[in-house]
């Protein structure tokens, strides 16, 4: 079996420095784009379904119990 001639990535890539910025920043703003459509999707999914299971009313009133508490024990910040 012969031996294959196996180089380091940085002498094997044939890219210049402004090639990999420019690739590199291009699938960033890919990758953000996707993960913000993505999490929109979600988000509006659970929003579908939490309106239709009337979940809104329990997180209102805990939400609600977690504000009073918290202007209970710090008076200053409800000025």
């Amino acid at each position: 079996m012969a031996k294959k001639n196996v180089q380091p990535y940085e002498k094997s890539s044939k890219l210049s420095l402004w090639e990999i910025i420019t690739n590199n920043f291009i699938g960033g703003l890919a990758w953000a784009l996707g993960a913000t459509i993505g999490l929109s999707i979600i988000f509006t999914i659970l929003g579908m379904v939490a309106k239709n299971v009337n979940l809104v009313p329990v997180v209102g009133s805990f939400v609600s119990q977690v504000i009073n508490f918290i202007l209970a024990t710090n008076p200053h910040l409800g000025k």
